[in-house]
């Protein structure tokens, strides 16, 4: 059940107020124009989303306990406790996160140009005729 596992609930916690800080923050650049916009909450996904493994050593019994967080949260916490080896994966994998969702904006930066150009060259052929910029005139109050 999804209650009593605090693991699922945790992600799921995770990533809705991940949803919650992308939304926002694309919005909170939205003078920007689409490309910068797009890559910047895409670098900001990659490194949001990216999972890396982790082992921490229990206090009792000396086993360890291997499992998968956020790079983010990993990598912070191998900084606090001065461990070299976790961080250095930990940043390998935020690296490669935010490599990929920069990928991925600019992907959808070229598609979703493609698909505007595509509308503007339909709406060209059809009957009604395009209205720019220029054509329009502004009411002036004398």
């Amino acid at each position: 059940m999804l209650i009593s596992d605090s693991i699922p609930l945790l992600w799921l916690c995770y990533v809705a107020l991940s949803l919650v800080v992308l939304g926002t923050g694309y919005l909170a650049i939205r003078w920007l124009p689409r490309l910068p916009k797009l890559v910047i909450t895409g670098v900001v996904a990659g490194l949001v989303w990216m999972p890396a493994g982790f082992t921490l050593t229990r206090l009792e019994g000396g086993s360890t306990y291997d499992g998968l967080a956020p790079a983010v949260v990993v990598s912070s916490v191998a900084f606090l406790q001065h461990d070299g080896e976790a961080m250095r994966g930990a940043l390998a994998l935020l690296l490669l996160g935010a490599g990929i969702g920069a990928a991925l904006s600019v992907m959808l930066w070229v598609w979703l140009r493609r698909r505007d150009a595509g509308a503007n060259d339909g709406a060209e052929d059809g009957d009604a005729p395009v209205s720019t910029a220029q054509d329009r005139r502004e009411p002036v109050i004398r």
